[in-house]
């Protein structure tokens, strides 16, 4: 019989240590996940920071061509009359 009981408890604490792996492995994934919830609303955070920037970048480079900058006055024409147009449909739209 004591042999069966060796097997019984060695059986058991296998179980205990599988079992208690099995909580620091939980315990684990649930930080892992924290972290990558974390990660990911600080990409989005940045994402928006970056568009935000890009935006204020573009509204600089148009400024900077209507005071005179011979760098961007293309670009800044060219947006002008697609604004014009814009215009010109809207006011078509208006008198129909």
């Amino acid at each position: 019989m004591s042999n069966i009981e060796d097997i019984v408890v060695s059986l058991e604490n296998k179980i205990n240590k599988v079992l208690h792996q099995l909580e620091l492995l939980k315990q684990e994934n649930f930080k892992l996940s924290n972290d990558l919830e974390a990660s990911k609303q600080q990409i989005l955070t940045q994402k928006e920071q970056l568009a935000n920037w890009e935006e204020k970048y573009e509204a600089l480079k148009i400024t900077n061509a209507i005071l005179g900058s011979d760098e961007n006055k293309r670009e800044t024409k060219l947006k002008i009359n697609a604004l014009i147009r814009e215009i010109d449909h809207c006011i078509g739209q208006l008198s129909d």
